[in-house]
């Protein structure tokens, strides 16, 4: 199985754009990417803007060679109803977070104009919540809504399970780093050797996400790492959006050394280094540059 985050917040754009492929299945799992319209108080950097152009033309060329487009919710960073349509969504088999059921507002109204725009092109428009998909050995599986986050003010998000006969990967969308419990029981009951881990927003710490939040979020991804044993745990997204994240995962990454775990943000696991644009938006305007 390769797996290939395309990109994400360590490498510039908030995304968690990610392609998979199995020896019978090219999926793309969350094919969008945004930057955040403001941070420090300024608005996106101009080499944000242009790496956002540059990456949603890799998510359009990945996304032409798929069969199956998969999304596991309605925030601009992870879906969009506007920009390379025909290109991601033509002729595919769409997989999405149910538009009607445990979703909230906003997402909601956004679920209808995707739906309204992909439902003409696409080949088939499927619902993602709780279901089980088969395509020859590959079996995609996906969890039952649970919160963005520590509550459902955001909405709900569909994880996913991807399994050929040899390897599995688990991709577990905006759930901000498993603040609650079972946010979890997915994740350990697949048991992946591979988990796309979204992590807790710890540049929001204080604001909006509590230190106990941060502890849960900690005890969580611990518990996973220790019960499934995974090869890899990639942690990006809201995560990534903190300079000094690492200094919060200091106690998870020696733990993760000793059981043989490889813990790394997606552009270390695709080998790039890290661009880490938003959290440095204020020194790239200081600098001007």
């Amino acid at each position: 199985m390769k797996i290939e985050p395309i990109c994400s917040d360590s490498m510039g754009v908030r995304s968690m754009a990610t392609l998979v492929e199995t020896r019978d299945l090219r999926l793309m799992i969350d094919p969008a990417a945004a930057v955040a319209p403001r941070r420090y108080g300024l608005p996106p950097h101009p080499r944000e803007l242009s790496l956002l152009e540059e990456f949603w033309r890799r998510i359009a060329s990945a996304a032409e060679e798929c069969e199956v487009i998969v999304v596991t919710h309605y925030h601009y960073d992870h879906h969009s109803s506007t920009r390379f349509l025909e290109e991601i969504y033509r002729g595919r088999i769409v997989i999405v977070k149910d538009p009607e059921n445990m979703i909230n507002f906003s997402q909601r109204g956004r679920a209808r104009m995707f739906l309204e725009r992909i439902k003409p092109i696409a080949a088939q428009v499927m619902v993602a919540d709780g279901k089980k998909h088969v395509f020859s050995e590959t079996r995609l599986e996906f969890s039952d809504p649970v919160p963005h986050g520590p509550d459902s003010q955001l909405g709900y998000v569909v994880q996913l399970s991807v399994k050929d006969s040899t390897e599995s990967f688990l991709f577990t969308s905006d759930v901000q780093g498993f603040p609650l419990d079972y946010q979890v029981k997915f994740v350990i009951g697949k048991k992946p050797s591979t988990i796309f881990i979204d992590g807790p927003s710890t540049y929001m710490l204080g604001l909006n996400l509590t230190v106990e939040e941060l502890e849960a979020s900690l005890r969580n991804i611990r518990g996973i790492m220790s019960q499934v044993r995974p090869s890899v745990m990639i942690l990006d997204h809201h995560l990534l959006r903190d300079l000094e994240w690492r200094k919060h995962f200091v106690s998870l990454f020696e733990e993760a050394e000793k059981m043989g775990v490889a813990l790394e943000s997606a552009a270390e696991y695709v080998h790039m280094e890290a661009n880490q644009l938003e959290a440095l938006r204020g020194s790239l305007y200081a600098a001007k540059v």
